[in-house]
């Protein structure tokens, strides 16, 4: 049979969507299996990235279909957010019909490329069945006190004319549009995400399924730190300022105190002296900054002195107070004391502020007097610590905390670098947030049975603003407690609420009562195997996790962690670089489909690379992927040729099955799909029986399901190839009748034998005695003792005679 993909696709696409192949069976003895691709904004084009990620998920769900599981494999769109409100003041459309016009291109796109998901379950975070439930979590939050609004400095896209998380900002710049972000004052709504970082950090150690890199980028990120509080007297003024420190131990080298320019004692304390002018210039300088910016350790720092002096309670001696970019209002106390002997940022504005360097740990290993080039950061020998000189910084490091303790200058604290969840968007299409100001009753928040509240569609896009505030229905709204007017909120919510949570809804798409079916989410989350870039360590993985939490709390499940095991699939690349528009190095999808079918779009994606690294496009591997799919063909649809061996063939059958089996396991598809191409050039060569064609066909199925099924069906089975039974391997018959023994003299390999399975010891030292490259060895020496390891080694000890 001759392959033509696009014929056979075409049929088994019509069959399959008619059969309803991979719809989910509720009622189902067979274990749970819920395996999940993170969703995609809805572009209207699939990427290559794509591409890669759902062939990857689409694979593993077949197979474990295949291996009995009842599998739920869903699919949905993350479909609020900017581009879309940006497509529509560029094709003067509403982003409602703009976006549900790009779903449907993307669903199709999917359903051609093969991906079997149950499109019955199908999700849009745009539509109001869904973000009334992110609404009601709001509102659920906000009724716990962890959800409020605050004035804070945010981090501010002039272009995108909306405030971003620290999170959003990269190098200083929007994640989306690639402008400078600016620090700006404003009243926004936070979650309150810090009052589990404990719980988020601590549970990252059981997560077994994850990889150690993903762990490791959110346990700097919500940044943990044990330490001590110290509040600082000042001199000339009856209240203290607080200061925090993981390094109890340097408390003798503090030369001076940083604090953050928007810090509310600044401005009273410069007030109508002569640092009054320089100060406020300085603070209104570092408002422009972004907050990523101003933490940047690469970049230099700037400060002023404030004419202000603090005490050291450890030497009662007065040190200079400045402000400087560096230090954040919002992160710990926004007051810092400086060491800079021992921290290298501290080190380096003293040396460009020419403050004072005091050395209270010395290097042990080190030279005496030698000038000191950088910080020195590690464990020491007290010095100038008056009677803690000679002591392990170790050791001070703990008197110090109780000292400090005991005096009643502070106290122990743990401390997080972790900021609350930022999540209010000056922009149109988001979720509204659920909130109502009145002149009476204050912040009110909308009943529950007032949900949805809808966007309204009255709004102009001209660019300037919040579109939601040119709407002349959406503001006016009634108390429901005074019955007066009242005016609505217009910020919208953060799009990655919408996605913090989609996993569960799964689960129960059109529940109606609850944002999810309690017994449905408890029978399949949590999920199973979760797959997406690397890039959402942060964001999107964090957030969900606080999000499970969450919904734990609240009683709707009793889940503490949403994803057991996560794969995290490297990027495409072209010429070595991130496919980009803006290169014109992109690979549209539907090109490689037209020309060689979705099953070779996959096996290439597939068998590239490793899954966890990047992969550099090929048009030659692509062509070698199609070619090797038309061999398939070919092979599964000639006449039978008698194996020239079938004990062979049998072996080599049963060593596919394992292999395959075990790589699909461990997500090696790469040397999966290579030993699938040693089985069809050994069929090749030493000839076929119909069981052999029948498992290769089998084991074919979760890269290129088409051209299985096509093959399953021509020869004449019934069931589709995607419900028959995964095939089983028998251990004892992957096993080669001959082994290779090492032989070695003293360690060292003098020759290698092939000799039959399970050999007695005594044969194989035979047989290595008779090799003249052992035996030259052996002449003249003393035989001490001979180690052998069956069907693996033999090694003989000896010494000269």
């Amino acid at each position: 049979m001759d392959y033509k993909p696009l014929e056979l696709e075409e049929k088994w696409i019509r069959i399959w969507q008619d059969q309803k192949l991979t719809q989910t069976v509720e009622d189902s003895n067979a274990p749970f299996c819920y395996v999940l691709e993170m969703f995609p904004y809805p572009s209207g084009k699939l990427h290559m990235g794509h591409v890669r990620n759902y062939a990857l998920g689409d694979a593993f769900a077949r197979y474990k279909r295949m291996c009995g599981y009842n599998v739920l494999h869903p699919m949905g769109f993350d479909a609020l957010g900017l581009p879309a409100e940006n497509a529509a003041k560029a094709h003067h459309v509403h982003p409602e019909s703009w976006t549900l016009s790009k779903i449907e291109e993307m669903k199709a796109q999917q359903i051609r490329m093969g991906f079997g998901y149950d499109w019955d379950r199908m999700i849009a975070t745009c539509l109001p069945e869904y973000y009334r439930w992110c609404q009601w979590l709001f509102l659920k939050l906000f009724d716990k006190g962890l959800a409020y609004k605050k004035e804070a400095p945010v981090n501010w896209c002039e272009m995108c004319q909306t405030v971003l998380a620290n999170e959003q900002v990269e190098d200083g710049a929007c994640w989306r549009c690639k402008s400078d972000v600016q620090l700006k004052q404003l009243d926004q709504w936070f979650f309150k995400i810090t009052s589990y970082a404990e719980e988020l950090y601590q549970d990252l150690d059981r997560l077994e399924g994850w990889p150690e890199k993903v762990k490791m980028m959110q346990r700097n990120w919500i940044g943990r730190s044990v330490g001590v509080e110290i509040d600082l007297s000042i001199v000339g003024e009856s209240e203290s300022v607080t200061v925090f420190t993981t390094r109890a131990d340097t408390v003798y080298g503090m030369t001076y105190m940083v604090m953050a320019p928007e810090h509310p004692k600044v401005k009273s304390w410069v007030k109508g002296t002569a640092y009054e002018s320089d100060v406020l210039a300085f603070i209104d300088e570092c408002s422009s900054k972004s907050q990523v910016d101003r933490t940047d350790e690469t970049q230099p720092k700037k400060g002023v002195f404030t004419g202000k002096y603090f005490v050291n309670p450890f030497t009662q001696t007065e040190h200079p107070i400045w402000i400087s970019d560096y230090v954040l209002m919002d992160y710990g106390t926004g007051a810092v004391m400086a060491v800079p002997a021992h921290d290298e940022r501290d080190f380096q504005f003293a040396k460009q502020y020419d403050l004072p360097i005091k050395v209270v740990i010395e290097d042990p290993e080190a030279l005496k007097d030698a000038p000191l080039e950088s910080a020195f950061v590690d464990v020491g020998v007290m010095v100038n610590s008056d009677d803690y000189n000679g002591l392990s910084s170790d050791v001070f490091k703990q008197q110090s905390i109780d000292r400090i303790v005991d005096e009643g200058w502070g106290r122990k604290k743990l401390n997080y670098k972790l900021r609350d969840w930022l999540l209010s968007r000056q922009r149109y299409w988001g979720t509204p947030i659920p909130i109502l100001y009145c002149d009476d009753c204050g912040i009110v928040p909308v009943p529950e049975d007032q949900l949805p509240v809808e966007l309204p569609k009255d709004v102009v896009f001209d660019g300037e603003g919040n579109p939601i505030s040119s709407s002349k229905t959406f503001s006016e709204a009634t108390c429901p407690k005074c019955a007066s007017t009242a005016r609505r909120e217009t910020d919208t919510m953060d799009t990655f609420i919408d996605s913090s949570w989609y996993f569960y809804r799964f689960a129960s798409p059109h529940f109606k009562e609850a944002p999810f079916d309690k017994n449905a989410v408890q029978k399949w989350a949590p999920v199973d195997q979760y797959i997406g870039g690397v890039e959402h360590a942060i964001l999107h993985l964090l957030y969900a996790r606080f999000v499970a939490k969450a919904f734990r709390d609240l009683g709707l499940t009793d889940i503490d962690e949403p994803f057991k095991s996560l794969l995290t699939q490297g990027m495409v690349l072209k010429d070595g670089v991130k496919m980009s528009k803006s290169l014109g190095n992109t690979v549209d999808p539907s090109q490689i489909i037209d020309r060689y079918g979705a099953d070779t779009a996959r096996l290439f994606i597939l068998f590239g690379a490793p899954v966890e690294r990047d992969l550099d496009w090929s048009d030659t591997a692509v062509e070698g992927s199609f070619r090797f799919l038309s061999r398939v063909c070919r092979l599964c649809t000639e006449e039978l040729k008698v194996p020239s061996d079938a004990e062979a063939l049998e072996r080599m059958l049963h060593k596919v099955i394992q292999g395959v089996t075990q790589d699909i396991e461990r997500f090696s598809y790469n040397t999966a799909i290579s030993k699938l191409m040693e089985y069809v050039n050994y069929m090749s060569q030493n000839g076929t029986t119909m069981e052999s064609v029948l498992v290769l066909i089998q084991l074919l199925a979760p890269f290129a399901p088409f051209l299985s099924e096509e093959l399953w069906a021509y020869h004449g089975q019934k069931e589709s190839v995607h419900c028959s039974n995964w095939p089983c391997f028998d251990a004892q018959k992957t096993m080669d009748p001959v082994v290779t023994f090492v032989v070695q003299v003293n360690g060292k390999v003098r020759t290698k034998l092939s000799l039959s399975r399970d050999c007695d010891k005594d044969t194989v030292i035979s047989e290595a005695k008779a090799d003249h490259r052992v035996a030259k060895y052996l002449s003249n020496t003393e035989l001490i003792k001979e180690i052998f390891v069956p069907n693996k080694l033999l090694n003989f000890v000896v010494r000269p005679i």
